[in-house]
């Protein structure tokens, strides 16, 4: 999703040449599985802050997790499920990280880690709201919450030493349901989709979210007001990406996104756009996924 490029850049406080890298990098604990629903030896699960359930891999009897290997390398996706989240029985959130570069692979699992947890922290849950008039207020409490949160785990990236996001990073899709509740909320282009049923009662898919890229005419717009250029390349007519002002680098191909940190002074931004979903009995499941 885009190639790391050789310049001098001023990045977490200091100046350096920064070099493209072949390194080979470990795959850390969120390793490739082809896991079955019904295989309980696959789960793996930790406690998290305000007693929630941690899911890493595998699956409950609300939540499944799968993923696999491509031919492209390293897997660079990572996902996480948190239950009784904040610490409230039947809350869940749920979250799908698409890393890109030559560090997206831990960009994506700082960030899988991360995200849930500060979230966790500064959201303060509050009374469920008793009056129909109140749904709104509860759904603009989430999606203040999310937004502060995104925007401060990418300030605290910048600064994180054990990672090199300045040519790496990653999208973001996630999910808190609680009840019949459902806020979503996207930065880049993996996906959410809702399975519902129609009039006769077939499943059908229904788009949660916008793919978050250069081709979408208000996202162009900013990121060329602030100096970034977007075009697409000769052997890619089709797919419009993102550079450097005065350089062919890196060539994103999404408008928004974690780390990417040569494009956040040119119109590549970390604010995820979140939206709500009440739902309903016809309502069967989401999936949340990226595009491999």
């Amino acid at each position: 999703m885009g190639a790391c490029c050789s310049t001098q850049f001023k990045y977490k406080g200091r100046r350096y040449e920064k070099e493209g890298s072949d390194e080979k990098e470990d795959e850390g604990h969120h390793r490739d599985h082809n896991i079955n629903s019904d295989d309980n030896s696959a789960n793996v699960t930790r406690i998290g802050h305000a007693g929630a359930i941690v899911r890493l891999q595998g699956s409950s009897s609300l939540t499944s997790m799968y993923t696999r290997k491509g031919k492209k390398g390293i897997n660079q996706d990572a996902m996480i499920v948190w239950e009784n989240f904040t610490g409230e029985k039947n809350v869940f959130f749920c979250g799908v990280f698409d890393g890109h570069g030559p560090s997206g692979h831990k960009v994506a699992r700082h960030v899988c880690d991360a995200l849930p947890l500060k979230l966790s922290t500064m959201h303060q849950p509050r009374p469920s709201a008793k009056k129909e008039g109140d749904k709104d207020s509860s759904h603009k409490h989430w999606e203040a919450s999310l937004i502060r949160t995104f925007q401060e785990l990418d300030e605290d990236l910048s600064m994180e030493d054990s990672l090199d996001s300045y040519c790496s990073g990653t999208t973001a899709v996630t999910i808190v349901k609680q009840d019949q509740h459902l806020i979503i909320s996207n930065l880049g282009d993996s996906r959410a989709i809702l399975g519902t049923r129609d009039n006769k009662n077939q499943i059908i898919p229904v788009q949660l979210t916008v793919d978050l890229k250069p081709s979408l005419p208000s996202e162009s717009e900013r990121i060329q007001k602030n100096g970034g250029r977007v075009f697409a390349m000769e052997e890619e007519p089709n797919v419009p990406r993102v550079w450097m002002p005065d350089q062919d680098c890196p060539g994103l191909a999404m408008s928004r996104a974690f780390g990417d940190f040569c494009l956040k002074d040119h119109g590549l931004i970390s604010t995820p756009q979140v939206s709500y979903r009440r739902l309903t009995p016809k309502d069967e499941f989401v999936v949340l996924a990226t595009d491999g």
